[in-house]
């Protein structure tokens, strides 16, 4: 039978491995704001300009349909600054509005060639070593890993 003293050193083994993770996961997060913003300055654009092209890319990678008021709640901002927002990543070649396939008044946001180029381009050299660091992981390990990052994304921001 266990006792409590056993009890406690399991909470506090549990409690520093949660710790260490979330201190992972705030450094991993910090590499990424790093990354990201070498790509701002190299396009260019705005935090916010980014974060809507982030978000296009995911959605698109889901094969979810994205509209101008999707990018406001996702980015937490006016429907007048997503309209402003739009138009500038629409003159600079890296968005393009499409008729919604059912309602005629509604718009849909879609990322041109030149997006995707663009991504690839700064993004190469990171995801190959984000890949290569994967690679090291079993394929049921890399599940556990992408549960685990896919639940705290829902948990922290349920507009991911």
């Amino acid at each position: 039978m266990a006792s409590p003293a056993d009890s406690d050193d399991t909470s506090r083994d549990m409690d520093r491995a949660v710790w260490r993770v979330l201190s992972a996961v705030r450094a991993f997060s910090d590499a990424m704001d790093r990354m990201y913003s070498g790509m701002k300055g190299d396009m260019d654009m705005n935090a916010t300009d980014l974060a809507a092209l982030r978000m296009l890319i995911i959605r698109e990678q889901r094969a979810q349909d994205v509209s101008p008021h999707d990018i406001a709640r996702h980015l937490r901002i006016s429907t007048a600054s997503t309209t402003k927002l739009v138009d500038r990543l629409e003159d600079s070649g890296h968005v393009l509005r499409k008729p919604h396939p059912v309602d005629r008044r509604a718009r849909l946001i879609s990322l041109t060639d030149k997006s995707r180029t663009d991504f690839t381009h700064h993004f190469r050299d990171s995801i190959d070593a984000m890949r290569d660091v994967a690679f090291d992981y079993s394929p049921a390990e890399l599940a556990v890993i992408a549960d685990f990052i896919e639940r705290l994304s829902v948990g922290i921001g349920p507009d991911a």
